[in-house]
C-alpha cells in the first residue's frame, strides 16, 4: 500500500475516532446539564482542555509559525461563536430538530469548499452527502418547525464548516498540536466572556467533575488534536461526510450506556450515514478530489 493511500487511512481512522468520542459525550452532557449551566459547563470545558495541552506540550505554541497562529486564531474565533450560537438555539429547540439542523454542515461543507477552495466536487461525494443528510433525517427527526431557535442553529451549522474548511486549507501535521492549543485557548475566552456577567457555577459531584475531565481531556484535547491533523490529510467534503457518524455514535451509546432503546429508526439511518461514510471511502475518486487545498494567509 503506498505511503499516502496508509496515511489518508490513518486520517480517516482518527477522525473516525474523534467522531464516536464526540458522540460519547451527549448523554453525559444531557445529565449534566441539569444542575451546571451550559455556558459555564463550556468555560470549564474548554479551560481544562488547554491548561491539559499546556502542560504537557509547553513548547509547542513556540514552535508555531505567524501564519499558523493567525490561522489557529481565527478557527478558534469560528468554533467558539459557532459553540455560543448552538447553545443559545438548544433552548428554543427540540434536541432531535437541533441535530439535524447542525448536521447540515455535512451540505454546507462541499458547497464552501467548492467557492473558497475551488474545489471540484465529484458526483459520489455528492451522492454521499445527500445520503447523510437523509440518515441524519430518519435518525433524528420526528418533526420539524422553523423559529428564531432554529435559526440560531443553522448559522451555527454553516459556521461549523467554515471551520472544517479552514481546518483542512491551514492544518499542517507538524503544527497540528499548537494550533490545537490555540484554537482551543480562543474558544475558552469566548466562553468565559459570554458566562462571566453571570459568574461560574461549578459542579457539586464528583461525578460530575469526572465526567468535565472526560469531556475536556478525551473529547476536547484530544479531539482537537486529532481533528487538526486528521485534516490536513482530508479534503473537507470527506472530513464532513465522516464527521456525520457522530449522531449516530451518540445513539450507540445513548443505548449502551444512557439506558435508551434501540429502534428501528436509529437502525436504518445509522446505516444509511455509514454507507455515505463507506461511499467515499470505497468509490474511485478523480485525482483532483483527492488532494487537500492549503492556503495561506
Amino acid at each position: 500500500m503506498p505511503a499516502s493511500r496508509r496515511t489518508t487511512l490513518l486520517a480517516t481512522a482518527a477522525l473516525l475516532g474523534v467522531t464516536a468520542t464526540w458522540g460519547s459525550t451527549f448523554f453525559l452532557i444531557h445529565d449534566l446539564l441539569s444542575r451546571v449551566p451550559t455556558l459555564d459547563f463550556l468555560a470549564l470545558r474548554f479551560a481544562i482542555a488547554s491548561i491539559t495541552l499546556v502542560a504537557l506540550a509547553p513548547r509547542a505554541l513556540g514552535r508555531l509559525t505567524a501564519a499558523s497562529r493567525r490561522q489557529a486564531a481565527v478557527l478558534g474565533g469560528l468554533y467558539g461563536v459557532a459553540q455560543i450560537l448552538q447553545t443559545a438555539g438548544l433552548a428554543k429547540t427540540p434536541a432531535s430538530v437541533s441535530g439535524f439542523i447542525t448536521g447540515m454542515y455535512v451540505v454546507a461543507t462541499p458547497i464552501f469548499a467548492a467557492l473558497i477552495l475551488r474545489t471540484r466536487i465529484g458526483r459520489a461525494t455528492w451522492a454521499a452527502v445527500v445520503l447523510a443528510m437523509a440518515g441524519l433525517g430518519v435518525l433524528t427527526l420526528s418533526g420539524f418547525s422553523i423559529g428564531y431557535g432554529e435559526g440560531l442553529i443553522f448559522v451555527a451549522a454553516m459556521i461549523y464548516a467554515l471551520h472544517i474548511v479552514g481546518l483542512g486549507a491551514w492544518s499542517e501535521p507538524g503544527q497540528a498540536l499548537g494550533m490545537s492549543i490555540v484554537q482551543l485557548m480562543v474558544i475558552t475566552v469566548i466562553c468565559l466572556v459570554c458566562t462571566a456577567p453571570d459568574g461560574m457555577v461549578f459542579p457539586d459531584r464528583l461525578g460530575d467533575w469526572l465526567s468535565v475531565v472526560y469531556m475536556a481531556v478525551v473529547a476536547g484535547a484530544a479531539a482537537m488534536i486529532g481533528q487538526t491533523w486528521a485534516q490536513a490529510h482530508l479534503p473537507p467534503a470527506r472530513a464532513a461526510i465522516i464527521m456525520s457518524m457522530e449522531p449516530v455514535f451518540a445513539a450507540l451509546f445513548a443505548v449502551l450506556f444512557g439506558g435508551e432503546s434501540a429502534t428501528v429508526r436509529m437502525l436504518v439511518g445509522g446505516l444509511m450515514v455509514l454507507a455515505a461514510m463507506l461511499i467515499v471511502e470505497l468509490v474511485p475518486r478523480r485525482r483532483v478530489e483527492v488532494e487537500v487545498t492549503h492556503l495561506a494567509v
